[in-house]
């Protein structure tokens, strides 16, 4: 099939490019059907070859979403390859994003799995579980094991993801200081915070009021564990709310019996081997028996600079999720792609699919799209999307308290927007900033928030 000849079918649910002549047979992010992939004209990706891979091996390092999304488009687009899925845990793949909701006692350990033990065998991917990786050789397209093992690559994609940032604070090395990213991370707060050892401190301490730290200290809460929040900004979550939502999704938080302290910064943290609290640099002490950071992650890109990849903040990629080596692919936390880190599940799971269709010969993009963030957990619907701190010349339309919603318009187009308390107009919310579509009918007046709901596309 020649290159010339194909088409980019690009999935309207998830914003995947497909290159064919037809559409998938279904969507290898979302599973949208065919009817879902609309054609659009967008050139194919440079360098990558248009083949028949079925005698290819390809090693995954990394088996998060992204490793586990690339390994199911290797099998999907050419059967007969070799896989194999290299993972530091010893566990099998999971829901990571689901952590903390195994945290709150709402789903069960087996739940969290992405696939059975049975399954990877079934799809020709060999699961190398407990496995570190020393070193990459390019040069001879090996990858070397931590036991020095080597093994052989055609094509290598790297889903490293990435690892909690712990501030250099005096006292993180004391006993019962953690932070959530693995399951094991999980079980170690579940046996410390309810396990049959009480903490000496009967209180836990989270710091970092992102998402993540949101929903760990409401998942602890939801246990009946008394929880301390602490945010070294204004108002929680600065980079996805304004400052007015921000508040009000405190004021539920505090309505849950989470203590929230912000504008709180630590200095250190203090015990006699075990933690027992955090002092601030106001001179407040908080007396705490678990400290979880939750200060954000920074990518497992060492491997990939000391094997001679451009890195800058993470490996660096193009659409096709191909790095400065042709037969090197990345996704995930440890990718950069056009200068953003995305960090989070659907994006790592989109790359992971374009990294998996390119290096087995099917070409396909990733379409970069604006950011957009859910909470889970504390009881409280949550999304935002794109940018929801306005620039000079946006226009701003906002109303409610309990059911709080705003929209930042830029020009004619929604470029970001905030619902707090009800989310329901989400998708439609999601397709308006996403597709670019014109608002500037609605805009020649002076619309209200119910206006523009009842506006926005419902397909």
């Amino acid at each position: 099939m020649a290159e010339t000849l194909l088409k980019a079918w690009v999935c309207q649910v998830c914003g995947y490019v497909h290159y064919g002549p037809e559409p998938p047979e279904e969507c290898p992010v979302c599973g949208a059907e065919p009817s879902m992939f609309a054609q659009e004209d967008l050139p194919t990706p440079d360098g990558v070859p248009v083949l028949a891979a079925q005698s290819l091996k390809i090693v995954i390092a990394g088996a998060g979403i992204a490793g586990v999304s690339a390994a199911e488009a290797v099998h999907l687009t050419a059967p007969q390859a070799e896989i194999v899925l290299i993972s530091e845990e010893r566990d099998l793949p999971y829901y990571r994003l689901n952590l903390t909701r195994y945290l709150a006692g709402e789903i069960s350990p087996d739940q969290l799995d992405l696939h059975s033990a049975a399954w990877y065998p079934q799809n020709c991917i060999d699961l190398l579980r407990e496995t570190g990786l020393s070193s990459l050789d390019l040069e001879h397209k090996e990858v070397v094991l931590s036991d020095q093992r080597r093994i052989g690559f055609d094509r290598l994609i790297l889903t490293t993801g990435s690892r909690p940032f712990v501030p250099p604070l005096p006292g993180t090395g004391l006993a019962n200081v953690t932070a959530l990213r693995t399951r094991q991370d999980a079980e170690t707060i579940l046996a410390r915070a309810l396990g049959k050892s009480k903490l000496d401190v009967p209180t836990c301490l989270v710091i970092g009021g992102g998402l993540l730290g949101l929903e760990t200290a409401g998942a602890l809460a939801n246990q009946g564990v008394q929880v301390d929040l602490l945010e070294n900004q204004s108002w929680l979550l600065p980079r996805q709310l304004n400052q007015r939502a921000g508040e009000l999704l405190g004021r539920h938080v505090e309505g849950l019996g989470i203590r929230l302290h912000t504008a709180a910064r630590v200095k250190e943290l203090q015990g006699n081997g075990t933690v027992r609290g955090a002092l601030l640099e106001d001179g407040v002490f908080i007396p705490a028996g678990l400290v979880i950071f939750s200060a954000g992650v920074r990518p497992n890109a060492r491997l990939a600079k000391e094997a001679g990849l451009a890195v800058n903040q993470g490996i660096c990629v193009d659409e096709a999720m191909r790095t400065s080596h042709p037969d090197v692919f990345a996704a995930g936390d440890a990718a950069e792609h056009a200068g953003t880190l995305y960090g989070t599940w659907a994006p790592s799971q989109g790359q992971g699919a374009v990294a998996g269709a390119n290096a087995a010969g099917q070409p396909a993009a990733f379409r970069a799209l604006p950011r957009s963030n859910t909470l889970k957990v504390l009881g409280i619907d949550l999304f935002s999307i794109g940018r929801t701190t306005p620039k000079p010349g946006d226009r701003v339309i906002e109303a409610g308290d309990d059911h709080y919603a705003c929209f930042v318009f830029e020009g004619s187009f929604l470029a970001g927007a905030i619902l707090l308390g009800d989310a329901s107009l989400s998708p439609s919310v999601k397709r308006a900033v996403e597709n670019q579509i014109d608002c500037s009918s609605l805009l020649q007046g002076e619309p209200s928030v119910e206006e523009i709901a009842r506006c926005l596309p419902n397909n």
